[in-house]
């Protein structure tokens, strides 16, 4: 009876104690079910520090702020990889915008030359290749010979009315609202022609320039049919040894994007072609109905303007009204200006629908925007190449988006063929280009 008087009395003692740290695997520690048991209560230091830590818990960087920092450091990334990609551009211009140039055109003969080669099934590639280049070439020269010839043939006519024009304008400047005497007019004529004289050194070295410029011209032109050649020969060739860059296990969607990317340019370049000689020859017809002088190398300029969207037209069609309003006067300048607006409005609403159909479209501000910013970093080269890089850039992101792209064979996809750019405007079947000819 001690004894258990004894051991109940350890008992109590031993409960009055408080919790005792137990083995890890007892039963004590983890409960009976084996399940982890309270833990102990750590001792926490007192005092009023230790009061506003623990009611304002631990200090955590704000959620927003977060974001805004992570988004931060990455736009900073991305813009300054575009600015290392703008200067290398501009650096190695010389070379780039030939090579450039020289891709935009083999889009529109590279077509035929595969269409030659297998048609005429004993015509070798490579005689498609020089039959198709000679044949180009030969319709441009004729193209700027007749413009040259044009406007030698003009000169004399818009001479004789710019002369009775500038007689009229002097007249309305003596007798009109500036009431300016022959001593006056004098005196500004005279002016005009001490500043000619004074900066003749200017236009010395100007001159020298443009001669420069004449011969980087002609190297970046001959640099640029020599690249011309190549890719209509061995486009293929080529893509597939710049495919090797690509990691295998994405290298079938960069081949898919890229043969849909180089279908959206030629589907551009075709159009635009298109395009520009339709407008070319209806704004020349309307120009020589008019009256207006040197109506072909005008219809020449518009058919140049066309291939910078929005912009070319504009600064095409204020040469030919100012040409208006100099040799006809204010009525042939209102002329003139409807004549372009009649043209542009059939380009945008028939002509462009017609020949791009769905499967090419920008936004009017993808359109303008790259244009002023090709003219920024590089000038008319850049204004020119603006869209047709952001038509192929459309057409290639496009595709790797696409779910769909991805369980398609790239030697399904014809890059010759407009229609390939957009699967969803294709036809079922389309001709597979073989791989040697691509």
């Amino acid at each position: 009876m001690a004894t258990s008087q004894g051991e109940a009395d350890a008992g109590r003692v031993r409960a009055d104690d408080g919790p005792r740290l137990q083995p890890q695997g007892s039963d004590a520690a983890n409960g009976a079910d084996g399940t982890a048991g309270p833990a102990p209560e750590r001792h926490r230091p007192a005092g009023p520090e230790a009061a506003d830590r623990d009611a304002a818990g631990p200090w955590r960087i704000p959620h927003g702020l977060d974001v805004a920092a992570g988004l931060a450091w990455r736009v900073l990334l991305i813009a300054a990889m575009v600015y290392v990609v703008i200067y290398l551009a501009g650096t190695f211009s010389v070379v780039l915008v030939p090579v450039v140039l020289a891709l935009i055109v083999a889009s529109l003969l590279a077509p035929e030359a595969h269409l030659m080669s297998t048609k005429v099934r004993w015509l070798p590639h490579a005689l498609a290749t020089a039959i198709v280049v000679v044949g180009g070439l030969a319709v441009v020269g004729g193209v700027f010979t007749g413009v040259v010839f044009a406007f030698i043939s003009g000169l004399p006519e818009l001479t004789t009315q710019l002369s009775s024009s500038l007689a009229e304008i002097q007249n309305w400047v003596r007798t009109g609202p500036l009431g300016l005497n022959n001593q006056q007019f004098t005196a500004i004529g005279d002016q005009v022609l001490t500043g000619i004289r004074s900066s003749q050194s200017s236009i010395a070295s100007s001159a020298l320039g443009a001669v420069g410029t004449v011969g980087e011209l002609f190297t970046e032109g001959l640099l640029a049919l020599f690249t011309l050649i190549f890719l209509i020969h061995d486009g293929g060739a080529i893509w597939r040894f710049l495919l090797h860059g690509v990691p295998r296990r994405v290298r079938g969607r960069a081949d898919l994007a890229g043969r849909r990317a180089v279908a959206s340019l030629v589907g551009y370049t075709r159009a635009i072609v298109l395009v520009a000689f339709i407008d070319a020859v209806t704004a020349g017809l309307g120009l020589w109905l008019i009256g207006v002088p040197l109506a072909v190398p005008l219809a020449a300029l518009i058919f140049f303007g066309a291939f910078v969207p929005t912009v070319g037209a504009v600064v095409s069609g204020a040469v030919a009204a100012l040409v208006g309003l100099v040799t006809g006067g204010v009525t042939d300048m209102l002329l003139v200006v409807v004549l372009l607006l009649a043209v542009q409005n059939l380009e945008g609403y028939i002509l462009q629908p017609l020949f791009l159909g769905k499967s090419i479209k920008l936004h009017p501000l993808a359109v303008v925007l790259p244009i002023a910013c090709g003219l920024v970093v590089a000038g008319v080269p850049g204004a020119l190449l603006a869209v047709p890089l952001v038509t192929v850039l459309d057409a290639g992101v496009r595709s790797l988006t696409r779910p769909d792209d991805a369980d398609v064979d790239p030697a399904t996809v014809n890059p010759l063929d407009p229609r390939s750019a957009r699967p969803e405007f294709a036809d079922p079947e389309i001709n597979v280009v073989p791989e040697a000819d691509e």
